[in-house]
């Protein structure tokens, strides 16, 4: 039965929106949509199995994502901003009786840096809290008076900082990727003593509204978009959830945010340099060969301009970081991927073979491009008709006339 003074999610939701408007220059209207919906899952935290981070990122300062930040403060229960806090701090926070906070992380690329240290215990927070059964097991009392104890860390985050972040922390996030506002694009100024207090109504009124939905928000099972599964339907059901039980144009609004976010930020993924390495051997070494020596790839690797391998870690790709790089993926025999001996007539060259990496490339690689199956290139070292020193019995598959006419290379 519907109370006599119902409250109209939609409507509520649609002047949260226009608050957000008054003050940030988001980059896409989805990213609004998107903004507002995890403005009213902050209040419903405890129906969902987890609460996908918001990331607010940029590449360079002045993008508007502190002040994005700040409204957000305003229409979350229990906020607590901050741009340096210990782990430990963080999760009695969470763990303490007065419920769940809403933490507001600032600068949040210093946690992540290079030099960044302890800190790393912040990205356990992070990621641990993502869930509902996430926590941390910590020893507490003095001295050998101590117990084991585990303490929660499942709260709503959101975050601002400068570059990116972690894959473990953007595949759990939604992400706005702000930018400097362009000169005809204009923002209401804001000025804390007179707007907080209309930030905190709105608050008070999503409050009151997540009230009158939480047992329908809790047995939810919103319906995903076609093509979303996995880790980002894990991030986008509590915002999905929340949309329909606001209804309106909401819940088609929604999706449409959940599509265009998830694929902006597949757009913007940089590949592991792992998942890098064996795409640009697929494609761009191998091309169709069966076999390279390590030399002949590394070579390779080398030529490419656009690519990392002249300049890892202030030093060019070498046989060692090769074999590294390689040896964290399996061959279909699930084994780790290993540089085999090659038999050639200029030696026995180490080397890797294509039926080694077929299986990494089928898992891992996007779509190979249309001209990568005719793009063998006369530049690229092969190596002919050679035999497997490391495993004579496996079945070999020679190379073309053509390309047995090729220079080898020996390690």
């Amino acid at each position: 039965m519907t109370a006599p003074h119902a409250i109209d999610g939609a409507k509520l939701l649609d002047e949260v929106e226009a608050f957000h408007r008054r003050f940030n220059v988001f980059p896409t209207e989805a990213a609004y949509v998107a903004v507002a919906l995890w403005d009213a899952h902050a209040h419903l935290i405890d129906c969902f199995e987890t609460t996908p981070r918001i990331a607010f990122l940029s590449p360079e300062p002045g993008s508007g994502k502190s002040r994005a930040l700040e409204i957000v403060e305003l229409l979350t229960p229990r906020p607590v901003a901050t741009v340096s806090a210990s782990a430990n701090a963080l999760y009695r926070l969470v763990d303490s009786a007065e419920g769940l906070p809403t933490v507001l992380f600032d600068e949040v690329d210093t946690i992540f840096g290079p030099k960044a240290g302890a800190d790393e215990a912040l990205r356990g927070f992070l990621n641990a809290g993502y869930r509902r059964i996430g926590g941390a097991l910590r020893c507490v009392g003095e001295g050998s008076n101590q117990n084991a104890q585990v303490f929660n860390s499942y709260c709503a985050v959101a975050m601002a900082g400068l570059g990116s972040l972690p894959d473990t922390v953007l595949t759990r996030s939604v992400i706005v990727r702000m930018r400097k506002r362009a000169p005809n694009e204009k923002v209401e100024p804001y000025r804390q003593r007179i707007h907080e207090k209309q930030g905190h109504a709105l608050r008070d009124r999503l409050a009151k509204w997540a009230d009158t939905v939480r047992d329908q928000v809790a047995q939810a099972w919103p319906a995903m978009p076609d093509g979303v599964s996995d880790r980002p339907a894990d991030v986008w059901e509590p915002l999905l959830a929340v949309a329909d039980a606001i209804g309106g144009d909401w819940p088609g609004r929604a999706r449409a945010a959940c599509l265009e976010l998830i694929s902006a930020a597949h757009d913007n993924d940089e590949a592991s340099l792992g998942v890098r390495l064996l795409t640009d051997l697929r494609d761009k070494v191998f091309c169709g060969a069966d076999r390279m020596p390590t030399a002949a790839i590394i070579e390779c690797l080398l030529r490419m301009d656009d690519a990392p391998w002249g300049d890892l870690d202030d030093k060019p790709i070498n046989s060692r970081t090769l074999a590294r790089l390689l040896g964290q993926y399996v061959t279909p025999a699930n084994k780790p991927i290993k540089p085999r001996g090659i038999r050639t007539p200029s030696g026995f060259p180490k080397g890797y073979y294509a039926d080694d990496l077929t299986d990494a490339w089928t898992r891992y690689c996007p779509p190979s491009p249309a001209e990568s199956a005719t793009s063998a290139t006369s530049a690229t070292p092969q190596v002919s008709r050679g035999e497997s020193v490391a495993d004579t019995a496996t079945p070999i598959r020679h190379m073309s006339a053509e390309a047995a006419t090729q220079p080898t290379l020996a390690h």
